[in-house]
């Protein structure tokens, strides 16, 4: 029998929990929730901004290159639900495209050309410390239900719970080198992500999906696999 949506949420609540008394990667758990909120909250897609030393937003974890794209368009444009959430720490919900128009026409137009037609931003915050923000996107019109609501932002708690375990915000210092870690990481998966890509003659999604297989088959962190593959050090079937 099909999981419920009641199972999928708390199997996801267990394999965040689980993440906080071991150690862990970073992108992975990300990756992970990304690809669960999809799923449970009937988005079309998902993705993270986190930010980087430097206090600016980039682009940690994605579902699509679609959302990717959206997300990093904000970030050049300075406007939309994702940047906004962020800057100010609360959710941002978007039920229409022409509620996006009025407040975001640049992100607006980019939305509407790749399908989405609603979008919910949720702030990775604890108390004063703001990380980021998990951002669903949807092909249909409407807002998060409450129960949606709430249950999205208690998984984004969670998972910003995991990001700053066992450092109090008078070290948030050590926190943000963790994230930089992660954000430089990806940079190193991007590139083997585009390599796969060339000689496998498949989509960036698909050798995405073939760099994490290899990770979990093999027990490595994704960062270590996509360095080899650009360093030839490693071939991936």
């Amino acid at each position: 029998m099909a999981p419920t949506r009641e199972h999928r949420l708390v199997d996801t609540f267990v394999a965040l929990t689980d993440i906080l008394v071991d150690d862990y990667d970073v992108v992975e758990l990300l990756q992970n929730l990304v690809d669960s909120v999809v799923d449970i909250f009937d988005a079309s897609a998902a993705g993270i901004l986190l930010v980087n030393q430097s206090q600016e937003l980039e682009v940690l974890a994605s579902t699509s290159d679609r959302s990717s794209f959206l997300g990093l368009l904000q970030l050049d444009a300075g406007e939309g639900p994702c940047v906004e959430c962020f800057a100010t720490g609360r959710p941002v919900s978007v039920r229409d495209h022409a509620e996006m128009e009025r407040r975001w026409p640049t992100f607006a137009a980019a939305s509407a050309e790749s399908g989405y037609a609603s979008v919910h931003a949720i702030p990775m915050r604890l108390r004063d410390t703001t990380l980021g923000s998990l951002n669903l996107f949807r092909e249909s019109e409407g807002a998060l239900n409450r129960d949606d609501a709430l249950a999205a932002q208690a998984l984004t708690d969670v998972a910003t719970i995991s990001i700053l375990q066992q450092r109090s915000l008078e070290h948030a210092n050590l926190a943000q080198q963790q994230l930089q870690r992660a954000l430089d990481s990806r940079i190193v998966i991007e590139q083997a992500k585009g390599f796969l890509a060339q000689t496998h003659q498949i989509d960036m999604d698909q050798a995405f999906a073939k760099l994490r297989t290899h990770a979990r088959s093999n027990q490595e962190l994704l960062a270590d696999v996509a360095r080899a593959v650009v360093e030839r050090r490693l071939v991936i079937p």
